[in-house]
């Protein structure tokens, strides 16, 4: 019977993480399983449980939002420990790119019972980060001026934080001049953002990369060009359907490797966490994590 160490963000969602792991480590428990549960108070210090607890050959469960998944997730890519996630943030996009369920004990038995599938990780380096491994995506520019003010606003929650910091940043957005090179191919780009994705999802469930598989050893890249702020708009409620691809707006490139700058000072984020300025450079890291989940439903 499989050994997990929780590693708990007790801020995750507004509220407490904990509260999202009772049931399901109720029900791990009855199965046979050891559950042991470690509280962080930084994203640093999860990661730091998280090595030392997959040092001693036990499963770990990142108990938090997209943060929690990306930045423990990165800890243990190439390390050979496995991942399971329990969803207790406001987005939990990579869960949901997982297909993983709401319900506890739909969660727990995969848990208990899924074998590890491995999937691709997404190596970050910049002036800033020298090396840093996330999960779900990158992105640079209105998006992650947008998360900026989703993650600080305190009068909104869930999904109303994200539409809010993104009318916020794109009311004082200007579009910005990026050189973006795709596997050794250079593509000149004025617009909004780029975004390179592992995960289809981001932003709370805006389905961005439609075709992203978090296991194809690619990322797609999504560019979205100038337009009027109207039609931006329009894009962004397209978002959640993915449809707004088919615009002449949007374009998408798949690729290993990326590296991408801009003329002016642009912030990139990745996975609601990490916050930086251009130029930065990506490479995915193929089947590099074992996570607990069933390829078979993932992106339901």
């Amino acid at each position: 019977m499989r050994q997990f160490t929780a590693v708990v963000n007790p801020t995750a969602g507004d509220s407490t993480g904990a509260a999202s792991l009772l049931q399901v480590a109720r029900l791990l428990r009855e199965a046979g399983a050891g559950l042991e549960t470690e509280y962080s108070h930084s994203l640093a210090h999860a990661q730091d449980i998280a090595r030392q607890a997959g040092a001693r050959g036990r499963v770990v469960l990142a108990v938090g939002g997209d943060g929690m998944a990306g930045g423990v997730g990165g800890a243990l890519s190439g390390t050979g420990t496995v991942l399971g996630l329990v969803p207790a943030g406001r987005g939990n996009d990579f869960a949901r790119a997982l297909g993983l369920p709401r319900d506890p004990a739909a969660l727990a038995g995969i848990l208990l019972h899924a074998e590890p599938a491995p999937v691709d990780t997404i190596e970050v380096e910049s002036a800033v980060h020298p090396r840093t491994v996330v999960l779900g995506s990158v992105y640079a520019g209105v998006d992650a001026l947008a998360n900026r003010h989703a993650n600080t606003t305190r009068l909104l929650r869930g999904a109303a934080s994200y539409y809010a910091g993104g009318l916020r940043a794109v009311t004082t957005w200007r579009p910005a001049d990026y050189r973006v090179t795709v596997d050794g191919e250079v593509h000149r780009h004025r617009g909004y953002t780029v975004v390179a994705a592992n995960s289809p999802y981001y932003g709370f469930g805006r389905l961005i990369a439609p075709g992203a598989r978090v296991d194809d050893g690619l990322l797609d890249v999504v560019l979205i060009r100038e337009a009027p702020r109207l039609l931006f708009f329009t894009l962004m409620n397209e978002l959640k359907t993915g449809v707004h691809v088919r615009r002449p707006e949007v374009r998408v490139l798949r690729g290993r490797e990326l590296r991408i700058e801009a003329s002016r000072p642009v912030p990139y984020g990745a996975d609601g966490e990490v916050e930086a300025t251009l130029p930065v450079t990506l490479r995915v890291r193929p089947g590099d994590l074992p996570v607990l989940y069933r390829p078979d439903t993932a992106g339901d």
